[in-house]
């Protein structure tokens, strides 16, 4: 199904992406924060509405 070649790309891939991700987020750290002073409560949010959605498929699969 996957090939050597095609396990190393994906594995290199991810890896450059996510170190791509931080040395960029760390560039921007100042000005993310005067931006978005509180940026855990949409993550809470975020959380919360995909708790809810997995409450209503788990009572839906009960009835």
């Amino acid at each position: 199904m996957f090939t050597t070649g095609r396990i190393i790309f994906a594995i290199v891939f991810v890896l450059a992406f996510a170190v791509l991700l931080t040395w960029s987020y760390r560039k921007e750290w100042k000005t993310l924060a005067h931006h978005f002073p509180k940026p855990w409560k949409v993550l809470l949010a975020i959380f919360f509405f995909i708790f809810i959605l997995f409450l209503i498929v788990k009572i839906k699969k009960l009835t």
